[in-house]
């Protein structure tokens, strides 16, 4: 009897399916485990990482929010699953095709902002040599390259579709949405008191100051989408609820860092509204700077004398920001800045190496310093800044770098703004911009680009406007809908 090939390839289809569910029982049964019958999601994976990053990119940013993180005492190290692994799988296949093909795009290549990761990559690698303890060095290196190569060097030529943007947005926002109800249930049952919304977000998020700044990072993109141009009234009515539990969410976060990230946020979008031009709002950053270090001393005599504690009254909670005679939160914060700038002063340049803040400052506290919940373990977080933390980790230099990059990145938000004449894109780029605002006046009081919950929004944001500057406003190639 001959068959057609129709019915020989479902005559295979059958067999290996049936092949397949034969060895997945049979692991099942007598070996006790499930993990065979996970293979057909890593194969569908598999194959989209060979002919389509950019789906295995989507497909992480929903997990993000998700993901859990795993410590190992082993071998030292904590990793978020799964969303970590699968970028380490992008930044192989990336290197592979780029190292045989040998084709990038050169508009992204040589974008000033590629220029300074670049700059901060090499000298991080630098740091890492001199480092006081090189392998958590290296291992910080390697994790921060697993956030930047995928989300900023794979995601910009995939932003070239302006679909993808919005689909990069949503499917966060959705998943995040996802761990805000669950996170407010929770919260619920302990009557939204103040301490149990620093824990009720986990396992998904270790603490409530990350929780409240990936809420915080989100919520001028929603805003955005109430008065999208182009989008229908039925659209708008589904983003407000949208917009409505992420309000919500970042209040009952009882993150002051990220109520002072949005307050900034609007007061830019105040003066962009106004179209104060940003020579003048640069200029009056400086003038205020350098107000505050002249005055440095009154000013800190002012806040020795506040004692407001954190509370579930929103403008107490709000006073007790500059409490730094009582709230132990804030003491220690100020101690682990004070022991920053003390390791600097020792390393200027060099540092002591990336991610190595947590394992060495015990020595440079002092006694007069240290809280109730000062430690010498280097086992509760690291330099609560994402400023004094390179400074202190990679000298003057990690400083500029991490400045710089922050600094063009809101220059080239606004630049877009106010050059472009497409209503689409001048919203699109503001809102992407008070957004990493919010995470960078937050990047003052916490440091959380080191974890993937937050990386993965804030390099792609920065990637969502090279995009929309490379492939729209420079008019070499218009974008694809």
């Amino acid at each position: 009897m001959r068959f057609s090939d129709k019915t020989k390839d479902t005559i295979l289809l059958f067999l290996l399916t049936g092949l397949f569910l034969g060895v997945s029982f049979y692991f099942m049964l007598k070996k006790e485990t499930l993990w065979f019958f996970v293979l057909p999601l890593l194969l569908i994976v598999f194959y989209y990482y060979i002919v389509s990053l950019d789906k295995v990119l989507l497909f992480i940013t929903f997990f993000t929010p998700l993901a859990i993180n795993i410590h190992d005492a082993n071998i030292g190290a904590a990793l978020s699953v799964p969303s970590e692994p699968l970028m380490f799988g992008v930044v192989i296949v990336f290197l592979g095709k780029l190292i045989l093909e040998r084709n990038y795009e050169r508009k992204v290549a040589t974008h000033p902002l590629s220029y300074l990761i670049y700059f901060s990559l090499l000298w991080m690698l630098v740091t890492s040599f001199t480092s006081q303890l090189p392998v958590v060095s290296f291992k910080h290196l390697l994790s921060r390259i697993w956030f930047v190569v995928p989300f900023y060097f794979v995601a910009v030529p995939m932003f070239r579709k302006k679909k993808n943007i919005h689909w990069f947005l949503w499917l966060y926002m959705i998943s995040l949405s996802g761990v805000i109800v669950y996170t407010l249930i929770r919260h619920a049952a302990h009557g939204f008191d103040e301490a149990s919304g620093h824990w009720v977000m986990s396992p998904f998020y270790n603490d409530h100051t990350a929780y409240g700044a990936a809420i915080a990072l989100f919520l001028p993109v929603l805003a955005g989408y109430l008065v999208y141009p182009g989008l229908s009234l039925t659209k708008k009515v589904m983003v407000f609820p949208f917009f409505v539990l992420y309000t919500v969410a970042v209040i009952l976060s009882y993150t002051r860092a990220a109520w002072l990230g949005l307050g900034v946020a609007v007061v830019v979008l105040l003066l962009v509204l106004l179209r104060i031009r940003f020579r003048w709002v640069l200029f009056s950053v400086v003038v205020l700077a350098g107000l505050g270090f002249l005055f440095y001393q009154p000013i800190l005599n002012k806040m020795e004398k506040n004692r407001q504690h954190s509370s579930v009254t929103i403008e107490q909670h709000v006073q007790s920001i500059t409490n730094i005679t009582s709230n132990a939160s804030n003491l220690e914060r100020v101690n682990r800045w004070a022991s920053a700038l003390r390791m600097f002063k020792q390393r200027p340049f060099f540092g002591w190496g990336p991610g190595t803040y947590q394992f060495v400052y015990a020595p440079f506290q002092l006694a007069r310093e240290r809280t109730v919940i000062s430690t010498n373990l280097g086992d509760r977080g690291n330099a609560h800044s994402e400023y004094l933390g390179p400074l202190s980790e990679e000298g003057v230099l990690g400083l500029l770098a991490v400045l710089a990059i922050f600094g063009y990145s809101v220059y080239l938000g606004l630049r877009l703004y106010h050059r472009s004449k497409e209503k689409e894109l001048r919203l699109m780029s503001l809102v992407i911009t008070l957004g990493l605002i919010t995470y960078y006046v937050h990047g003052f009081l916490n440091n959380f680009l080191s974890t993937d919950k937050l990386s993965v929004p804030v390099w792609g944001f920065m990637a969502i406007l090279v995009a929309l500057d490379v492939y729209h406003t420079r008019g070499k190639e218009e974008m694809n809908n």
